[in-house]
């Protein structure tokens, strides 16, 4: 019998410029290098990477957002703590390169793993972790591999707010349905879905083997976020 076709990654709307969060009304604003903006009311704080913030209310207060395993991302060239709102105001972020803006909304039970330096808020009612990726991606960053930064929804629905390269394509996996994607690629992928390392050596037939072809292979089911420009940042080890 047939298998049918399987669809294509499918683009993620850029009109989406308004919504609301818990705490939080939130505005996506520009074309070229998106900011998000948020009015916070003060019932639920926003945590971030210092460094994203465009600007801010005057009384709008920062505070630490502290978590464990801190020294290893200070190590690895990550920020040691992260930041959140405290009380309520207005504030917006921005990362320095043209790309695409978008929020992902978590319902209880979910969680989705993001790609390092592609997150630019979160809502404080998401449970936070991080990781480490080894192994074969060692060789495209230098010997470092990167981190992936976790959000879980537990007992309400929260919003992380991503940043992507280029346009960004959303990619619904079926069971046991497979994507590869270049490893600078992908933004997020929900927990379910599995990512191994797949690499494919190149041989001329005159000079013997050419290199080889390195990719991401994604098994769902669940969603694969992938960037059109995709990036390289590398952390140390």
């Amino acid at each position: 019998m047939e298998q049918p076709a399987s669809l294509p990654p499918r683009l993620l709307p850029t009109a989406v410029t308004s919504g609301q969060a818990p705490g939080v009304g939130y505005a996506i604003q520009g074309e070229l290098v998106p900011m998000l903006h948020l009015r916070v009311d003060g019932s639920v704080p926003v945590f971030f990477e210092h460094h994203v913030v465009l600007w801010k209310d005057p009384g709008l207060m920062i505070g630490l957002h502290p978590m464990r395993g801190s020294f290893k991302r200070v190590v690895s060239g990550m920020p040691i703590f992260l930041t959140e709102t405290q009380g309520p105001g207005e504030i917006a972020f921005s990362r320095d390169g043209a790309g695409h803006v978008f929020p992902l909304h978590l319902t209880p039970g979910m969680s989705v793993e993001v790609r390092e330096h592609q997150y630019l808020a979160a809502t404080g009612n998401l449970d936070y972790g991080f990781t480490r990726q080894r192994g074969v991606t060692n060789m495209l960053f230098g010997g470092s591999g990167f981190f992936v930064d976790r959000f879980s929804a537990t007992n309400s629905e929260g919003v992380v707010w991503l940043h992507g390269y280029g346009n960004v394509f959303e990619k619904v996996l079926g069971p046991g349905e497979q994507i590869d994607v270049e490893p600078g690629g992908w933004i997020y992928r929900d927990e379910s879905v599995r990512m191994e390392i797949q690499m494919y050596g190149l041989k001329t037939g005159i000079f013997g083997g050419a290199g080889s072809l390195v990719f991401n292979r994604f098994t769902g089911p669940g969603r694969v976020g992938i960037q059109s420009m995709y990036i390289h940042l590398p952390t140390a080890d």
